[in-house]
């Protein structure tokens, strides 16, 4: 891949990170707030996994069959839709202190990482995002997988880079909300998830960071 085509590449991913906050990056924040940033990387975890899954699936046609049959995935999106909302209705109405989450460590990291993986893979047309993407700043003349992966590779780094950044922004806005109480810190982090949920439910055929 010429350089010049891979920092047009990068110029493209820039631009479309330059936006506010996403559903994705919305569900850090709150994460970040309830629980710290070094939690929330399982959050960013399970986020990354469900974008290298749909990038495969871009890469081997998936693409097209959503695009052309895509009332058939739209039950994903609604389920994400539900998911993040009922999280969030389940945080407005908890209790006034925090989660035990040193019982079963291990669980609750996986429930981050759940957490994270699902919101992305809700939306099942980012799969026709990256199958729009990529053919952009592929040179047809040159092997298609190395490509693909310098591509995707560099889409997902600065994907978690941006993520961790936003979740480094929710710990500092803890550090203030927490010293009111944590019932507002959940409230508040309730209302974030309902938003990201608002989010979904209004977005058709764009990706979910």
């Amino acid at each position: 891949m010429p350089m010049e085509t891979y920092v047009l590449y990068l110029a493209a991913v820039a631009v479309f990170f330059a936006t506010p906050p996403d559903t994705s990056q919305l569900l850090i924040i709150s994460n970040s707030v309830r629980h710290g940033l070094r939690r929330s990387v399982y959050t960013i975890a399970g986020n990354l996994t469900a974008n290298s899954l749909q990038m495969t699936g871009a890469a081997f046609g998936l693409a097209a069959i959503i695009a052309t049959s895509a009332s058939a995935f739209i039950w994903i999106k609604w389920f994400g839709v539900a998911y993040l909302g009922w999280i969030g209705v389940q945080l407005i109405l908890s209790k006034d202190q925090p989660d035990d989450v040193t019982a079963n460590a291990s669980g609750y990291s996986f429930r981050l990482f759940r957490l994270g993986f699902v919101t992305s893979m809700a939306n099942p047309f980012a799969v026709v995002f990256f199958g729009a993407l990529f053919p952009q700043f592929i040179d047809p003349t040159m092997p298609i997988l190395p490509q693909l992966f310098i591509l995707g590779t560099t889409y997902l780094v600065v994907d978690g880079a941006i993520l961790l950044l936003w979740g480094w922004l929710g710990v500092r806005a803890a550090t203030a909300l927490k010293q009111v109480s944590f019932g507002v810190v959940n409230r508040v982090c309730g209302a974030l998830m309902i938003g990201a949920a608002v989010l979904l439910a209004t977005r058709d055929f764009q990706p979910d960071r």
